[in-house]
This record gives C-alpha cells, sequence and structure tokens, in this order.
C-alpha cells in the first residue's frame, strides 16, 4: 500500500513538473509581450509633441480614423507613413520627415514615394491594377484624393465624393448640370459606382471589363440578348450616349437623324432608291422617302434601337 502511494506522488510530481515546465515559458513570453507592447498614442508622442492641437495644420484627429485605432495591432504610426525621419527628430523643423505628403516649409515627396507609403499596406483587391493606371501616369497620388488625418474622408463618402473628383475632371462637372443626366448632383450616382479610381484593365477605368458591361450594372433590360442586336449598342453604349450629362435627351451625344447618320450614310439618308424599289420594287419605296418621315425622327419605326426579339425585328421596328 505504501509502495502505491509513493509511485502515486512521485507521477503526480513528474506530472506537475511537466505542466509548470510547459507553462511557465508562456508565462514568461506573455509577460515580456507586455512589457514591449507600446500604445498608439505612446508610440507617436515623439512626433505628437510638437505635432499638436495647436500645430497650423490639424494632425490629432486621426485618431478618430481607422489610422488611429489604438487597440488595433495593425495601425500604424506616424513613422510607419513618414518614415523613421530620424534627421527631423534631432534637428527639428530644420530638416525635413522622409517623406512629405503635402507642401508646407518643405516641398511634397515625388508622387509615386507617397502611393508607394500607401501601398505597403493597402495592397490587392481593388488597387491591383493601380500601377500604370491613368491616375499614377497623370502624377496624382493617394493623398491628392483621400485626407487621412480627416475624421471624414470625402471622397469615401457618397454625398461629397464628386466635389474631390470634380476638382481635377471640371469637363465632367460642367456636363452633370446640363439638362440630361445621371441623378449627380442629387447624389444619387457618384464617379465611383462607374469607375474604379485605383485603375481598371477597362477602357476609362470603368469597373468592369468594357463600358456596355458597367452600364448593364444599372440598366439590365439593355443588356439582351437579343435576337437581333444592334451592334453599336453591344460594343460601346457611348457611341450615342454621354454618360455624363447632355443638353439632348435621354442623354444622346447628338440628335436624330443626325446621330444615326453618322453610321448609317446610305438609303434613307443618301436620297437615292431604297432598296429593291429600283429594281422592281421587291418590298422598297418607290423612289425616294418622304425626308419628313425617315429624315426626321428614326426612332419613329425602328423603336427598339437597343434591340429586338421579334421573329419580324430584323430593322429593330418590333
Amino acid at each position: 500500500m505504501k509502495m502505491r502511494l509513493r509511485k502515486f506522488w512521485l507521477g503526480a510530481a513528474f506530472v506537475s513538473a511537466a505542466l509548470f515546465a510547459a507553462v511557465a515559458p508562456m508565462t514568461t513570453s506573455a509577460a515580456e509581450t507586455a512589457k514591449t507592447e507600446v500604445k498608439l498614442p505612446d508610440r507617436d508622442k515623439m512626433c505628437t509633441a510638437c505635432h499638436n492641437e495647436s500645430w497650423r495644420t490639424p494632425v490629432l484627429s486621426i485618431y478618430q480614423t481607422k489610422h488611429g485605432v489604438s487597440g488595433d495591432s495593425r495601425t500604424p504610426s506616424c513613422q510607419s507613413c513618414h518614415g523613421a525621419s530620424e534627421g527631423h527628430l534631432k534637428q527639428g523643423p530644420a530638416t525635413r520627415p522622409d517623406v512629405m505628403f503635402k507642401k508646407g516649409a518643405f516641398a511634397a515627396s515625388d508622387d509615386r514615394v507617397r502611393s508607394g507609403q500607401c501601398l505597403t499596406c493597402h495592397k490587392g483587391t481593388t488597387r491591383t491594377r493601380w500601377d500604370g493606371s491613368q491616375h499614377p501616369n497623370n502624377q496624382v497620388a493617394c493623398n491628392d484624393c483621400h485626407k487621412v488625418h480627416a475624421p471624414a474622408d470625402k471622397v469615401l463618402a457618397k454625398k461629397t465624393q464628386t466635389e474631390v473628383c470634380f476638382s481635377c475632371h471640371k469637363e465632367q462637372r460642367a456636363a452633370s448640370l446640363k439638362i440630361s443626366t445621371h441623378p449627380i448632383q442629387q447624389g444619387k450616382v457618384v464617379c465611383s459606382d462607374c469607375h474604379n479610381p485605383h485603375g481598371s484593365q477597362g477602357p476609362n477605368m470603368v469597373k468592369k471589363n468594357t463600358i456596355p458591361e458597367t452600364c448593364w450594372q444599372c440598366h439590365a433590360e439593355k443588356r439582351g440578348p437579343f435576337l437581333f442586336e444592334h451592334q453599336p449598342v453591344v460594343e460601346n453604349c457611348a457611341y450615342c450616349h454621354a454618360p455624363h450629362g447632355s443638353n439632348i435627351s435621354p442623354m444622346m451625344i447628338s440628335r436624330s437623324p443626325f446621330l444615326c447618320q453618322s453610321c448609317h450614310d446610305g438609303t434613307h439618308a443618301s436620297g437615292s432608291a431604297i432598296a429593291g424599289a429600283a429594281a422592281g420594287n421587291q418590298g422598297g419605296f418607290v423612289g425616294n422617302p418622304s425626308a419628313n418621315t425617315t429624315g426626321r425622327g428614326c426612332i419613329n419605326c425602328h423603336a427598339q434601337i437597343h434591340g429586338s426579339n421579334s421573329p419580324s425585328g430584323g430593322y429593330l421596328q418590333r
């Protein structure tokens, strides 16, 4: 009996020692981690000692944004974006930080340097095609549109996004004030509904591969497939429509028949005989058609201009 108890206590002691050996390193590691962890405001203290609430531009409001969430270990510090800036820390205002995002006492850093700082974290997804797209090719950096220190970034809010885009794209702003437009001024449609400002494999930085695919996101009834298709509709909606606005409803780039005759320069538009009329009147008009009926309103007859599923809709008439 004594022998059994002795073995039991020896076994229990061995298990306890093993457990202590396994747990002790974890406890020590956790303690060390707790000691080395530095909260976000403490990491930034060397910067905010000078760049405080009395600084000429507001910077402390960054702590009201995702870039200032102290409870998230992924949150960057000042030096994550502005570089180590050792010379600036030691010598003060006489030396510029490594990366300047905005022109102030020193010139702003090169646009690719500024964007490169952002892309170290913000990579992939919709920003995959940033390199080589129109914005960086025109020396536009991330902070030219985004305001990181502001509590509310205007370009991310639907109500104010167009203000940011129109500050450069003034022709599009003028078009949005015309008679026939998307509800851009009302804030119901914004630039990013159609465009990906970070780059796209489609033309004009549209979100999809082609302009029709982008338009069909809302105008699904124009997509088809149709038994009889109008070829320009399939290729590019912008052949006929001005997507940012027009003074001709519904957002047409020109009036009928001039728009139609830019492609259809024969038969009705030419003044010559129609179809088989001259050769025996095989279903065509005798002589030339009336300019009043055919020249002024093509869609009076060709009403299904986007395509037709009617067995007799070969000419998009029904």
